[in-house]
């Protein structure tokens, strides 16, 4: 019977986005049960930092790309000196520095986390396809839909579980109302947002196509996109474009997502390509009704017409229809809502994922036990 486990994670980014949180919920989650973990970040690193506040032993090793023999080298020692039972990676640089840090010390068991549903480069030489063949004992991946990518990349099925990513409690200050006021929000209007970096894969440019649909039917209707990235010029210009710019908001990066969410009276997350999406938890657990894609793992989350509601990917139409729905019929937005709200508590929570994640490392120490 395990234990005691002795973790080290590895995660290279320096911004605080979904994964990173994720990591965090499982560092502290770890140490309330009993277990050791300690933290390889980048130095500064928004995550390293709030692993210290945690009481988290954090180590700030600069990390310079996934090939990076130096910092690979510094883990190594790390390793050996701890006497770690576990290596887990949390992104793509991660898994390469880990398994490399890992030639030497072939005591700990090395386990990666797989958050993205993009399909892996199989080309027989390239960097991708080797690193998903070697020295990785076991995937976790934080949906059906990303396992079904790992197994296309050529992953051994009996080598990946699911855990699904979850969230902990809302942390909501101040008046709901009058923040939408500081938002210029008027009672009688209704604000849609989405949270993500504005990136092509979040889908963004499908909300803002939507949008002319919507005011058309629902012209007190507000839209509110919270994030940042390389889009947001592009964006902004197809806003204008459409006249729709004097409706739809760009907050940029907001580190309390929290009071935007329970600001929405609707939050829509137009992916066409996603691992899971925190985000949707999120808006489930503030009880905000949710409109999502069929993309990657959200209808894992989402039961269409149960607990939100769901659209092709790409589609600004049935977008528009599903946004019109819930802004104009209180009375389903909310059902939705409450159903959702319940989802959430049951089956993503920061707990459930942690408890998945120690079954894991239990599972995969007791047969090294008996082999």
């Amino acid at each position: 019977m395990v234990t005691a486990i002795r973790t080290l994670h590895i995660n290279d980014q320096s911004t605080w986005r979904g994964g990173e949180r994720q990591v965090l919920y499982l560092l502290t989650g770890l140490k309330e049960r009993g277990h050791h973990a300690e933290l390889v970040a980048q130095p500064g690193s928004v995550l390293g930092e709030r692993a210290k506040a945690e009481g988290i032993p954090a180590y700030p090793i600069r990390m310079r790309g996934e090939a990076d023999v130096f910092a690979a080298a510094k883990i190594s020692r790390l390793i050996g000196r701890e006497q770690v039972d576990i290596v887990h990676m949390h992104t793509a640089h991660a898994h390469t520095l880990g398994c490399l840090a890992c030639v030497f010390n072939r005591r700990p068991i090395c386990v990666v986390s797989r958050r993205v549903d993009f399909p892996i480069n199989r080309k027989p030489f390239g960097l991708p396809a080797l690193k998903y063949r070697w020295r990785v004992d076991h995937y976790i991946a934080i949906s059906q839909a990303v396992k079904d990518i790992l197994i296309a990349g050529g992953v051994n099925e009996d080598t990946v579980s699911i855990v699904h990513s979850g969230v902990g409690a809302p942390k909501v200050e101040g008046s709901r109302e009058e923040f939408r006021r500081a938002l210029g929000i008027a009672p009688e209007e209704k604000l849609v947002g989405t949270v993500g970096a504005l990136v092509d894969h979040k889908g963004h440019r499908f909300l803002i196509e939507a949008a002319p649909q919507v005011l058309s039917k629902a012209p007190q209707t507000k839209f509110i996109m919270v994030g940042d990235g390389e889009l947001m010029p592009s964006l902004r210009s197809l806003a204008s474009k459409l006249n729709v710019d004097n409706a739809i908001m760009f907050a940029g990066f907001q580190p309390g997502i929290h009071k935007y969410i329970g600001a929405f009276d609707v939050f829509v997350a137009p992916s066409h390509m996603e691992g899971l999406n925190t985000s949707i938890l999120d808006a489930m657990m503030l009880g905000r009704p949710v409109i999502g894609t069929t993309a990657g793992g959200i209808p894992e989350i989402i039961e269409h017409g149960k607990t939100g509601l769901l659209v092709p990917p790409k589609d600004p139409a049935a977008l528009a229809e599903a946004i019109v729905t819930l802004v104009t019929e209180p009375g389903k937005a909310e059902k939705l809502a409450l159903a959702g709200q319940g989802r959430v508590q049951q089956r993503f929570t920061a707990d459930h994922m942690v408890e998945g994640t120690i079954a894991v490392y239990e599972k995969l120490l007791n047969e090294r036990c008996k082999s």
